[in-house]
């Protein structure tokens, strides 16, 4: 099948449309202390060739180091919890989200993100605009200093 845009020999049975039960989410390689990530979609799993999406469970009071993921945009969709959000040059903006909320964050962004609550988990999902892995940790001064857990996945390697 040389354009995309045929009909595939199984009629799209296979090569379609996939569901992945909340149950059956894979292991991510990188594990953060604090941190607990299972991806759903990605090139190896489903031959996402545009975007990654999974899960990330935050524990109480982590907080990233400034970073920004170069080109990628990625979408944060906050199931429970409270996220806190820095932005900017010298991460001198900040937003909440809570259950419902969306965050968008656009390529190149210098941000940091934060578990609000000292007792909650933040449940999110992460979508990204590709698969691959992109982060640039920055040497910016955080607002929020960063509490012994470095956010690790496959876009925030160590």
């Amino acid at each position: 099948m040389s354009d995309p845009s045929e009909t595939p020999p199984d009629g799209w049975k296979h090569s379609g449309v996939r569901v992945v039960p909340g149950d059956q989410l894979g292991e991510v390689s990188a594990t953060t202390p604090g941190m607990d990530r299972a991806v759903a979609i990605d090139r190896a799993r489903m031959g996402a060739q545009k975007l990654w999406a999974g899960t990330v469970h935050i524990h109480a009071n982590a907080k990233t180091g400034a970073h920004h993921h170069g080109p990628l945009e990625s979408v944060i969709y906050v199931v429970s919890g409270r996220a806190r959000m820095r932005w900017g040059e010298a991460l001198e903006f900040t937003a909440e989200a809570g259950p419902g909320d969306f965050i968008y964050v656009p390529p190149f962004v210098p941000h940091q993100e934060i578990n609000a609550s000292t007792d909650e988990t933040l449940s999110c999902v992460l979508v990204r605009s590709d698969s691959d892995a992109v982060v640039v940790n920055l040497e910016i001064e955080p607002v929020e200093k960063p509490e012994g857990v470095a956010w690790i996945d496959p876009i925030h390697k160590s």
